[in-house]
């Protein structure tokens, strides 16, 4: 009767002795859970429960009290799991199990290619690094939680106006495959589509008017961004939003051809001068793409670290005020002549990575970057300004650690940051639509 209610015995001893590893090394995140659940090893309740840990160890040991209990087959299911969501090692580790008297399967561990999942060290041309397991779960879907009367009451007036419906538009350009042809060097995204979707929706449950573009190339994507920041549907809405993701270097994007799109051009089409449909609103931009090709492999935390200042920040002026042409305007006219505006202002742009270095992307659950920003966004916008957001997204990316044993990826780091011309709060106000 124990056979037919609980799992087998040689099953429950390959579990027990690779219990520390599985428990330390395991990803248990959606995708894990919902394969139990499709073979009828896991209930609903039993799903929430272990996914209601906040702790990776703790969400593993509680899976891995609950399997021995689950019928004879729940040990098979397991395996399969961790294939499925690429965690070969330790299926390696169970099939090769000594408890196991069944022969060891005649399949090979899969093997990943180099063309698909692995970074080589040196490339011609600086690459976005992938991995194959990383420590975090699938984006998550909870609904963007919506701002209070009250909180908008007491934050509009010292920010930037946020009252249209929609909000305004958003581009997202994602270039996931490139010409094999004419960019060898560059492979297959693979997650990249995860992100795109996770943009659109998050955008859109922002009330934004969300557009998606595939696959440009340099200059497809020059001309789309052209379009988009001519359309005069920017009168009548308060703020904008581009996302760019691709391979990329430091200062550029590449398009699917191979060729560079220089992202000061970028903010130079949306600047006061070439855009004024959107001056004084504020323009949000986020890059997902490598700005250089070093890996940051992390340094062990010590005792009271020293901090170093970021070189070359400061600005240089673009002139020298007092300085004119010879043709003073007459005081008498001053008084009818527009205010100026600086040539590029109230704009604030994420960077998935610092310069030099390389962005991390999960082939299944798409880039750290993009992940946290989807969090903190959804969680955090009904009541926290999107400088204070990006700051939030830096620490949970600072937090985050690679997960791929066996290959340059384990272990990795990676640290995004942001720059800033805003010159108000921006709250995103979500779902509030003040009435007049």
């Amino acid at each position: 009767m124990l056979g037919e209610c609980g799992m087998l015995e040689r099953d429950k001893r390959a579990l027990r002795r690779n219990s520390v590893t599985l428990c330390k090394e395991m990803v248990v995140d959606e995708l894990f859970i919902q394969s139990l659940q499709a073979d009828e090893i896991l209930t609903d309740s039993m799903a929430e429960s272990i996914l209601a840990a906040q702790i990776s160890q703790k969400r593993n040991w509680c899976l891995l009290s609950l399997l021995p209990k689950r019928g004879p087959h729940a040990f098979s299911s397991f395996c399969s799991a961790l294939k499925d969501t690429e965690q070969h090692h330790l299926y390696n580790l169970l099939a090769d199990s000594p408890e196991r008297d069944s022969r060891r399967s005649k399949e090979s561990p899969l093997q990943l290619s180099t063309e698909e999942e692995v970074v080589k060290t040196k490339r011609a041309r600086t690459h976005e690094s992938m991995e194959i397991c990383l420590d975090a779960d699938s984006p998550i879907t909870t609904a963007v939680h919506p701002t209070t009367q009250e909180f908008y009451l007491s934050h509009c007036d010292q920010s930037y106006s946020m009252t249209s419906s929609p909000r305004g538009l958003g581009l997202v350009i994602s270039n996931v495959t490139f010409d094999p042809c004419a960019a060898p060097d560059l492979d297959t995204r693979k997650g990249g589509e995860v992100d795109e979707e996770v943009l659109r929706k998050v955008f859109t449950e922002l009330d934004y008017i969300v557009t998606i573009q595939r696959d440009l190339t340099a200059q497809g994507m020059r001309t789309c961004i052209e379009q988009f920041s001519r359309r005069q549907e920017h009168q009548t809405v308060s703020s904008c939003v581009v996302c760019l993701l691709s391979h990329g270097v430091e200062g550029a994007v590449y398009g699917t051809d191979g060729q560079l799109m220089e992202l000061d051009w970028v903010f130079e089409v949306f600047d006061n001068a070439h855009c004024p449909l959107l001056q004084n609103k504020p323009k949000m931009f986020f890059i997902q793409a490598c700005r250089g090709e070093e890996m940051d492999c992390g340094v062990e935390m010590s005792d009271g670290p020293e901090r170093t200042q970021s070189p070359g920040c400061e600005q240089r002026d673009a002139g020298r005020e007092g300085e004119g042409d010879g043709n003073a305007t007459p005081t008498d006219e001053r008084g009818r002549l527009r205010v100026k505006l600086p040539q590029r202002s109230d704009m604030i742009c994420g960077f998935a990575s610092l310069k030099g270095t390389a962005a991390m992307r999960n082939t299944k659950r798409g880039s750290w970057f993009i992940q946290e920003l989807n969090s903190a966004l959804r969680l955090r916008a009904k009541d926290t300004h999107l400088s204070d957001i990006l700051v939030q997204v830096n620490g949970r990316i600072k937090d985050r650690e690679g997960y791929a044993p066996g290959t340059p990826h384990h272990r990795c780091k990676e640290m995004s940051e942001y720059t800033s011309s805003l010159c108000k709060d921006l709250y995103l106000f979500p779902k509030y639509h003040p009435e007049y």
